[in-house]
């Protein structure tokens, strides 16, 4: 938190964005499939942030409010009716990297066909690094419900990438 010119506490959205960006960009896109509502959704996300900071209580960490933050504005941009009317078609060349480059695409595409109980499970855990306590408080679901979701999403993407060399 920041003290602004008004004497009124502020959270410091330079070190959120500094900290948080890249993996809110790369969460969004692999939700929303499509790079651009995936920026509109990270400003979004970091709006409601900045507004509802003071609500922030520290009941759960900083990631995991900001992404389950992140996670609900993306269900509300696929819930939009505007949404509906779209192409939704994931162009996979345009995924934000982390600190590696993605070498075979086959295992995104895999994710991104799994159902969506499965698919944020997946994206979570990996992609986020986050345990599956963090998850289950996001989510808001038992942890024994992110636990089975995970084994069988793993399962799933056993069975289908056989063959490659993820699994072989």
């Amino acid at each position: 938190m920041i003290v602004d010119s008004d004497g009124e506490m502020r959270p410091d959205m330079k070190r959120i964005i500094t900290e948080y960006g890249t993996s809110l960009l790369r969460m969004c896109f692999l939700y929303l499939k499509d790079i651009r509502l995936a920026e509109d959704a990270v400003q979004d996300t970091l709006i409601k942030v900045y507004n509802s900071y003071s609500q922030f209580k520290g009941n759960s960490s900083e990631k995991t409010w900001i992404m389950s933050i992140a996670i609900n504005v993306c269900k509300n941009y696929l819930r939009s009716f505007w949404w509906r009317r779209i192409d939704g078609s994931a162009i996979l060349e345009n995924i934000p990297s982390k600190e590696y480059e993605i070498e075979d695409t086959e295992l995104i595409v895999q994710i991104m066909k799994l159902s969506h109980k499965y698919k944020e499970v997946i994206l979570l855990y990996y992609y986020q690094d986050m345990k599956i306590k963090e998850i289950a408080e996001i989510l808001k679901a038992p942890e024994s419900t992110i636990a089975v979701r995970l084994k069988r999403a793993r399962e799933i993407l056993k069975t289908r990438l056989k063959g490659w060399n993820y699994y072989e």
